[in-house]
């Protein structure tokens, strides 16, 4: 059971589909880096993508060279892992750049004004920084702004040993690997609903036991 969000010391948040309405923009940008290898490949890697919601673009396109490529892709027209990277990231930083916001997110950081609060994310460690700033919201996160090629979990580890995370700490998730990696750390999580992608999350939830919200706004 979480506690009241004011008790908490740090929170913690994802970033895609719990600070941004981002995880179309992720989703789309799959498919258009890995479509020059063909639609049934594009549409893999997007079902994979989906499924997995959380890991770094590092993993998911190695992973995509390695299974989804050989399986399906139009092999005349591939691109190694660099170019599949820059091509993905083209695509998203526009989006990020002009998604929406969690409503409720300022208001939050007011109401918790002694609360540390971190960025754990499986994007890109520089673009979220650089996003951040231009979206001038880097200020708020004031525990620091964290992803990939780092794992969350490494992540949480880290920042946990060094004692910039303390507890108790509260994990903002959207994703079963953002529980998974939570939990490992010994951080309490809420689910978030709202912009999430993962199916049947009602079940997985309520055969969990896991605290749910459907957005930021409902914490103020």
């Amino acid at each position: 059971m979480m506690r009241p969000i004011s008790d908490y010391i740090t929170l913690v948040f994802d970033c895609d589909g719990v600070v941004l309405d981002s995880n179309k923009v992720k989703t789309e940008a799959f498919y258009q880096a890995t479509l020059p290898y063909g639609v049934a490949a594009a549409q893999a890697m997007v079902e994979y993508h989906v499924a997995n919601g959380g890991v770094s673009r590092y993993k998911k396109f190695a992973y995509f060279l390695e299974q989804i490529s050989p399986a399906h892709a139009d092999l005349q027209q591939g691109l190694d892992l660099e170019a599949l990277l820059q091509a993905y990231a083209g695509h998203v930083r526009e989006g990020l750049l002009s998604c929406d916001m969690a409503p409720g997110l300022e208001a939050l950081r007011q109401q918790t004004p002694d609360a540390r609060w971190l960025i754990v994310s499986g994007g890109d460690q520089a673009e979220l920084r650089d996003m951040f700033a231009s979206r001038g919201i880097a200020e708020w996160f004031d525990g620091g702004i964290f992803g990939s090629p780092d794992t969350k979990d490494e992540i949480l580890a880290r920042e946990l040993a060094s004692e910039n995370i303390q507890q108790p700490a509260l994990f903002l998730g959207d994703s079963k690997y953002d529980y998974q990696a939570a939990s490992a750390a010994g951080l309490d999580f809420v689910f978030l609903s709202h912009w999430s992608e993962v199916a049947g999350w009602q079940e997985w939830v309520a055969g969990l036991g896991i605290a749910t919200a459907e957005n930021i706004r409902e914490f103020v």
